[in-house]
């Protein structure tokens, strides 16, 4: 399941990272820039509530296959895109990639909430294997912004064809260890067992009901803080792509470090907690990116970077937690409605697409760094979630 979580960042990022390429290449606007990952995660629209539909039917192991095999094809598109100079076809195959992505979260986060028991302890795993997903969120960006070099004029879909060879290698290997893997199936079990007609289900819950909302904006923040900063900084001259993709890659470094805190603190720490204190910080984070000056900057090994890239890092630390939190407060108490809630859950990430894409579409008018207002506010909404929404006020509902 940590291995998954690793794939699932690496092969999304790779959508993210793509948007400096294809602003060079196609000369598309910072609103179509963010087209990939737009596709990627309408996706999870188009596949959330299949992808819970065959897990509950076929099991954990059946649908993480699937989602592999999907996935290589996906990757396989865009790797095709860049030698038929084809904008279209990149899209298209991040929006394959988006259904393995879909399924893959289907698959482990009621996996490892499971195995954790639920609670505080559900968090932790999450949490510990949120950790791996950083890992290959971190790696993607430095690895396409390397490729491309210092000038934004030399970004190519075919100098990242590396990354996508690597991304398809690991798909292939995934396939490998998951099919001689025994994988515990107790969602599917539960699910074969409930004959009789059910008049409740997932959507019954209030607190999942928002909770559902809270991660179409969660994902759109976490998406949104990183794609907006890497198109607008990798177009200025004194900043350029290579040294953006680095500081991208550290907003993901980052999100491994707060997740890792978050394991270590997560079977002490309640969820809302963490969303509540996290959600605050990261307002103030980005209310510095929108206020500080142009002119503001620090000197790191010789480069000049300006300050309000470091904040959006630094939102890394707070973005860390949130999704792990989130997930383990919607599906409290669900019980035998875990598998259909998932997917109904991974439904709503399809806001990783939307909100930057509407960022960008604002940013073409007011400009990148005022966009991040529209952020500000989807954090206002988790800061209420965790506060008063989280509670459930549905505990008559039978969940056995």
């Amino acid at each position: 399941m940590f291995a998954l979580f690793f794939m699932i960042a690496f092969v999304t990022n790779l959508a993210g990272s793509m948007g400096v390429i294809v602003t060079n290449q196609f000369g598309a606007s910072k609103a179509l820039s963010q087209l990939g990952s737009l596709a990627n995660f309408i996706a999870y629209a188009c596949m959330g509530i299949p992808a819970g539909l065959i897990l509950s039917r076929k099991g954990y192991k059946f649908t993480s296959l699937l989602a592999v095999v999907i996935g290589f094809v996906g990757v396989g598109i865009q790797f095709v895109s860049g030698y038929v100079e084809s904008f279209a076809v990149y899209v298209a195959g991040a929006f394959v990639a988006g259904f393995s992505m879909c399924m893959l979260n289907i698959v482990v986060n009621p996996m490892l909430n499971t195995l954790g028991g639920g609670g505080n302890k559900g968090n932790q795993l999450i949490q510990f294997g949120g950790s791996c997903n950083s890992i290959g969120g971190t790696i993607a960006p430095v690895f396409v912004g390397w490729l491309v070099g210092g000038a934004i004029e030399n970004a190519t879909v075919a100098k990242a064809a590396p990354v996508m060879i690597v991304a398809m290698a690991i798909f292939v290997l995934a396939f490998i260890v998951i099919s001689f893997t025994d994988i515990p199936e107790v969602h599917k079990a539960a699910a074969s067992s409930a004959k009789a007609k059910d008049s409740h289900g997932p959507l019954s819950f209030r607190h999942f009901l928002l909770g559902a909302l809270a991660i179409f904006f969660y994902v759109g923040i976490e998406v949104g803080i990183p794609n907006t900063a890497n198109v607008y900084f990798s177009g200025l001259a004194e900043v350029g792509p290579k040294l953006t993709g680095t500081l991208i890659g550290a907003y993901w470094f980052c999100m491994l470090l707060g997740r890792l805190a978050g394991g270590a603190v997560g079977s002490k720490v309640s969820s809302k907690n963490m969303l509540m204190y996290t959600s605050a910080l990261a307002i103030v984070f980005l209310l510095c990116v929108v206020l500080l000056p142009d002119t503001a900057c620090i000197s790191l090994g010789g480069a000049s970077i300006p300050l309000a890239l470091v904040f959006v890092v630094l939102c890394g630390l707070c973005t860390s937690v949130m999704w792990g939190a989130i997930f383990n407060l919607a599906t409290e108490g669900l019980g035998k409605y875990t598998a259909a809630a998932s997917g109904i859950f991974m439904t709503m990430v399809c806001g990783g697409g939307i909100i930057p894409f509407l960022q960008n579409l604002l940013a073409d008018y007011v400009g990148s760094l005022n966009s991040y207002l529209l952020l500000v506010g989807c954090l206002a909404f988790l800061l209420y979630y965790a506060k008063w929404g989280s509670r459930n006020v549905n505990k008559d509902i039978p969940v056995e």
